[in-house]
């Protein structure tokens, strides 16, 4: 035993319950299967319990995931044989752990597997992210809700549902094979790259960037492309698209939380380890001949690394990237992508197909982004009547503080430009 100080304790065994939870669940799950799901979450919780209650006074093991999983195992089967659940299969259970290593400290790591489950085809996508998040990644109910923005209420309705979906379909916890796993995979990347984006680019709130999403979608991105079931070209088109957007974390608000674009950051800040690491995945999946979604998306993060920026071969990526995922989003990046390489009028021009989309009514980037074009061509009234528009738009707090800035900035250069009314495109 480790003699830690009692103040430590609650600490190291949050911070320790956090990394093992999942792996700890994973087990469990498996041997009890996927329709005791619940019985295994309380035994991981009541493991935790008890290491709060005995290590303050007893110190912490030598090998603490061990004990832990080990008091998880053993109130799981209390449970069972005093509900007289499963009465025939409790030993059994006991004999299969042991015989994994588990209580030599040889944990196996089903995270993998558990991912799959999370992202079965019977649950709907926002089932799969909650889901995902909760037990592979260690999110508690209340940190999923902040995410997202929803009711605590919403996430655990969607947990109870999602066990229930696995009851009831008596789903089992195993790697698929064949056309299963592709399915399987597609899904659990989709998964993957929902939490990325809800952690790279809020969509409301006071928090722009939420880091600890995009590290737990990367560290499940890692999972995806270290297994030989599962890495594909595809897997590393995803993570390096991954790991080259959060290289840039660090440099995306300044000192005031404002957003910064591209050319405003400070290249000094991007994080290299990750730069490499992007650009290694990036060079792995090109091991295919197939051109995913993630493939040229991951290609055009790339292309902005470099110096200076080629924009006609980013144009060209988007082209390609059109042809598959037909986007209004999509075409607008585009647009952007076009102003760089023509000038600000044919910006406006592109995006002037744009307005009045209707999945782009109430986008503040639309606005946002004609605001900075028209400025460019030296109409600032124009400039200003956009920025106004765009404030009109939900956006995280930190994007609406730049338009109030930029806004403010043009508005203090002549007193006559007007902030709010409609703006009147020109082609």
């Amino acid at each position: 035993m480790q003699t830690t100080p009692h103040s430590n304790i609650s600490i190291l065994a949050g911070d320790l319950f956090r990394r093992e939870s999942a792996r700890m669940l994973a087990v469990l799950t498996r041997i009890l299967g996927p329709a005791n799901w619940g019985l295994a979450e309380d035994a991981v919780q009541e493991a935790l319990l008890r290491a709060l209650e005995l290590w303050p006074f007893q110190g912490i093991p030598e090998n603490p995931q061990a004990w832990l999983i080990t008091v998880a195992r053993n109130r799981a089967l209390d449970h069972m044989r005093r509900e007289k659940l499963l009465e025939s299969k409790a030993e059994a259970i006991v004999i299969n752990l042991a015989s994994e290593g588990v209580d030599r400290g040889q944990i196996p790591d089903d995270r993998l597997a558990m991912i799959l489950l999370c992202c079965h085809p019977a649950l709907a996508p926002e089932i799969r992210v909650t889901l995902t998040l909760k037990s592979v990644a260690g999110f508690g109910t209340g940190e999923i809700a902040r995410a997202f923005f929803l009711p605590q209420a919403t996430v655990a309705q969607r947990l109870v549902r999602a066990k229930r979906l696995l009851r009831e379909r008596a789903i089992v916890f195993a790697m698929p094979d064949g056309s299963e796993l592709e399915a399987r995979l597609d899904s659990a990347m989709e998964v993957v790259y929902l939490i990325f984006n809800e952690g790279y680019l809020a969509h409301s709130g006071e928090a722009l960037i939420r880091a600890e999403l995009c590290d737990e979608a990367i560290f499940l991105g890692r999972l995806l492309c270290g297994n030989r079931a599962t890495q594909s070209p595809r897997c590393h088109a995803l993570l390096a698209l991954m790991l080259l957007l959060s290289a840039r974390l660090a440099s995306r608000l300044n000192e005031a939380g404002t957003p910064l674009l591209l050319d405003e950051q400070d290249r000094n800040h991007w994080d290299q380890s990750r730069i490499a690491e992007g650009f290694w995945h990036l060079e792995q999946s090109a091991a295919g001949e197939a051109e995913s979604v993630y493939h040229l998306e991951a290609a055009i993060a790339a292309a902005h690394y470099a110096t200076p920026i080629d924009w006609p071969y980013i144009v060209s990526l988007y082209d390609k990237l059109l042809d598959q995922k037909n986007s209004p989003v999509v075409m607008l990046h585009r647009s952007v992508a076009i102003a760089k390489r023509d000038g600000p009028a044919e910006g406006i021009r592109q995006l002037a197909a744009l307005q009045g989309h209707p999945n782009l009514r109430g986008y503040y980037l639309l606005p946002a982004v004609l605001a900075e074009l028209w400025l460019q061509s030296g109409e600032k009234k124009i400039a200003a009547l956009y920025f106004g528009e765009a404030l009109a738009c939900e956006c995280t707090g930190p994007e609406r503080r730049r338009l109030e800035v930029r806004l403010a900035a043009l508005v203090g250069q002549s007193g006559t430009l007007r902030a709010s009314g409609t703006p009147i495109a020109r082609s």
